[in-house]
Parts: structure tokens; sequence; C-alpha cells
């Protein structure tokens, strides 16, 4: 459900994202991946859904959320590099990927989670079009938005709890997307303050 702070994304970000997809040569063994990057509260995981909605017509898709392979609060410059080790290529070389889960709750790896074999996979959340992982992403988006819009929506999103880390988090959010040029070299970039 769509509320004030979070709203759907607009259809012509969709139809960008999909139509680079459609049109777009694998870079991971036969699966297009479609990494939809950019800062907490952007908007990545709206605009995720629904390009994942989109794609299933051409085929078969996997979502993948980088909040389950993120380790903790503190392992934003990790996820990258474990993304390209577990899911990626694996999934070049035609073998069945999973990935080892964090439970936020308990503060540790709690079990894995396997990668369904798919034509399309759609990598949401902060770090997915960064390097190495860059490398087998056919199409890289960086999602962004004012910074007070992106808090009120992290709040709205995550609760009271995530407040005493937001800071942290951007600050980790800063240093990997300054150091990699992240944003500069999208394939698109997408803003969505006026959402």
């Amino acid at each position: 459900m769509w509320d004030d702070v979070t709203r759907a994304p607009r259809q012509e970000d969709v139809d960008a994202v999909v139509l680079r997809a459609l049109g777009a040569q694998p870079r991971c063994g036969e699966v297009v991946v479609i990494a939809i990057d950019g800062r907490s509260g952007a908007g990545k995981t709206t605009l995720a859904q629904g390009v994942a909605h989109a794609l299933a017509a051409a085929g078969t898709v996997t979502l993948l959320h980088l909040d389950h392979l993120y380790p903790g609060w503190d392992g934003l410059a990790a996820t990258p590099g474990l993304l390209t080790r577990q899911v990626l290529e694996p999934l070049s070389r035609g073998e069945p990927a999973a990935y080892r889960e964090w439970s936020w709750v308990l503060g540790r790896w709690a079990g894995t989670r396997d990668v369904p074999s798919c034509r399309f996979l759609v990598v949401d959340g902060c770090g997915a079009s960064v390097d190495p992982a860059r490398a087998y992403a056919a199409v890289t988006v960086f999602v962004d938005a004012d910074l007070a819009l992106r808090q009120r929506r992290g709040i709205a999103r995550d609760g009271e709890t995530y407040r005493p880390h937001w800071q942290r988090w951007a600050d980790q959010e800063d240093a990997l997307f300054d150091a990699d040029r992240t944003r500069r070299r999208a394939d698109l970039v997408i803003d969505t303050s006026s959402l």
C-alpha cells in the first residue's frame, strides 16, 4: 500500500529501465542483471518491484533484495563482493546460486537462500552496481532523491529503530559511492524527489 511518503513508481521510470533491459545483452551467463542502486530511502525497492512486475511478461524474473545480504549496519562495503561471489559468479557459469542471509534480529548470518533460475535478475539495494558486481550488470540504475525526503521514507519504512543508524549508513553510502563513482557510471539516473 502506498502512503504520503512512499508512492508507486512512475510508469515512465519503469518503462525506461524495462526498455534497456529488453535490449541488453546478458553479462552474467544467460541472465540479464538489472542493478537498481542508490541511497537509502530513494525508492529503489519501489522501482525494482515495478520493473520486476513489468519484465515478467518477457520471461522469468527473480528479485533479489540486498537487505538480505548486508552483514549488519557496518557491512555495506562488503556487500558488492558478497553479491558477486555468492550469486553473480555462479550464475555467470550457469551454476545454481545461493547466498547467506543476514538476520537483523539476531545480528548474524542465519541460513541460506537459493536464487531461482531466471532470465532477468533484478538486484535492489545500495551497492547493487558497485564494483565488482557492476561487471555482471547489463543495466545499472542509480535512484536518488532529496535528503529530507529520503530520511522520512526510510524511517516510515523501517520504523524508529532505523533512526539511530541513519547517519551511520549514510556515511558508508558516501564512502562507497564516492570511491566507485556509482552515480556517474550508471546507465540511468532516476530522481524520485517529485513523487
